[in-house]
């Protein structure tokens, strides 16, 4: 929105030239969302205090938990609120990635509010039926897969790309649109089992869009992308202001959500953040370094995967104490803080890795 602002109004003051720039445009993003998520946060706690949208903790999970029954869930509508604002202000809206990320993050953010919005009218941790998700979840992936199969205007939006290997690349074809579904519905899920204790999700998905939004912006420049050997990705680049805003909100949420929580983002917030994720990644090419940067997204819902599956196969027996992995530490006598910042180290170096492979091509 400011973007046409500042180009007409560069006519007469020259200065405003600058507003053109891509990477002050995303400073300014972290900036806008941060801000956002900072002056509302208190506001949005105290109202969720006040009308009693507290959390609901299972019976079966672990005893220490007990404790957070109560706190503000549904902090995730502050999230978005963030970054759709700091989207809008400062994202080019002539940009068709720039709608096709956003009206993802939404849509499962909408599917997710509807799941917390449950979970409080009937007072229990159970929400949406798998079904009903599922379901619910597949449009709005669906929708997003096709829509940018069919706008791609060449075969590199469609195609596979293997980091490491310049020369490794798969085009999918129709292919393309259930690995879009599986990707960003994968990830979302993904994101939401690994929030389980406080600021565990939400950092690991402020670093993941930080290294994304690099991508964004090598993709979107013609002449690094070439240099590096990355699928150079017309109109990508508008992507990095959409991640400099996730990294905003993130960090301003952060400062509410991280141990002892004052509040929690709840499915409204880590489905969308997820997808969010996803899509940035499907738009810059880049599923298979979102799946290394996302490391510790990849691990928790592996370990859900096997515990459920061993546990059919063997009639009863259990891989881990816990499923998610991070229950598994907490039953094993970690602290719930170390739990949480040796998963946020973990992810720190994963992000490197993912970042080298720019240059190991």
């Amino acid at each position: 929105m400011l973007v046409l602002l500042f180009e007409f109004l560069s006519q007469y003051i020259s200065a405003l030239n600058v507003f053109q720039y891509l990477t002050l445009r995303a400073i300014m993003g972290v900036l806008t969302a941060l801000f956002i998520a900072l002056w509302f946060g208190p506001a949005m706690i105290t109202m969720l205090t006040r009308l009693k949208i507290g959390q609901y903790i299972r019976a079966e999970g672990p005893e220490s938990h007990l404790v957070k029954a109560g706190t503000p869930t549904m902090g995730g509508v502050l999230i978005l609120l963030a970054i759709a604002v700091s989207t809008l202000l400062w994202a080019d809206l002539s940009n068709r990635y720039t709608w096709v990320v956003l009206g993802v993050t939404l849509g499962f953010g909408l599917v997710g509010g509807m799941d917390d919005y449950l979970k409080l009218k009937r007072q229990q941790s159970l929400g949406l039926t798998a079904r009903q998700k599922y379901i619910s979840l597949s449009l709005v992936g669906f929708a997003a897969a096709c829509y940018l199969f069919v706008s791609a205007p060449s075969a590199v939006e469609t195609t596979l790309y293997l980091p490491i290997f310049k020369e490794a690349q798969i085009n999918l074809g129709w292919l393309f649109i259930p690995w879009v579904y599986l990707v960003v519905v994968g990830a979302s899920n993904a994101v939401n089992l690994t929030d389980g204790l406080d600021g565990l999700a939400i950092m690991p998905t402020i670093l993941v869009s930080g290294g994304l939004g690099v991508f964004a912006y090598v993709s979107g420049h013609a002449v690094i992308a070439d240099y590096l050997g990355v699928p150079k990705v017309s109109g990508a680049g508008e992507v990095v202001v959409f991640c400099g805003a996730i990294f905003g909100a993130g960090l301003g949420f952060l400062w509410f959500n991280t141990y002892p929580a004052q509040v929690f983002m709840g499915d409204v917030g880590a489905l969308a953040l997820g997808a969010a994720l996803g899509i940035v990644a499907v738009v810059v090419r880049q599923e298979i370094v979102l799946a290394i940067m996302g490391g510790v997204f990849v691990l928790e819902t592996l370990s859900v995967i096997l515990q459920v599956g061993y546990f059919k196969a063997s009639g009863g027996k259990r891989i881990f104490r816990m499923a998610p992995l991070h229950h598994h530490y907490e039953k094993k006598g970690w602290a719930e803080p170390k739990v949480i910042v040796r998963f946020w180290i973990i992810t720190v170096v994963l992000v490197m890795v993912g970042l080298a492979t720019l240059k190991v091509r």
